[in-house]
């Protein structure tokens, strides 16, 4: 498994495994954050890729020097491999590369399922960042 940048060519894929594993309502939202955060910073989306299938996906942003995990999703075929962590900590060494003072979790109900995995990696409750602003609103 390798964990890379998110390039163009892997677009089809991408959106194929986050209609597949996220509900409508986090999907649509997802796509509005994705499309963003491709414009504004694509070295913060990342895709894990085994055998040149997308088989996972993190999208980050930084905002004031503070890093925040926005979006994560495994295919469901995929999951309970390390896929999770390998994206998260890829991630985390691109917010440091970027000296951010503090790493958030967002935390929104459609997150709360994956938080437990966040949690496994050392961050506590107080790295959720809850908030009703969706990331259009926070990135910058």
């Amino acid at each position: 498994m390798n964990v890379r940048s998110f390039q163009l060519s892997d677009y089809s894929a991408v959106t194929a495994l986050l209609q597949d594993v996220l509900t409508e309502e986090c999907y649509e939202q997802t796509m509005e954050a994705f499309a963003r955060q491709l414009s504004w910073d694509s070295e913060l989306v990342l895709v894990a890729a085994e055998n040149s299938s997308i088989v996972g996906m993190i999208i980050g942003t930084i905002d004031n020097n503070k890093g925040y995990y926005y979006r994560i999703a495994v295919d469901p075929l995929h999951q309970r491999k390390g896929i999770g962590k390998a994206l998260i900590q890829s991630l985390r060494v691109r917010f440091e590369q970027r000296n951010v003072t503090k790493i958030m979790i967002t935390a929104d109900e459609h997150n709360e399922p994956v938080l437990p995995l966040y949690e496994s990696l050392g961050y506590a409750a107080n790295d959720f960042f809850r908030s009703f602003q969706k990331l259009s609103i926070v990135a910058g």
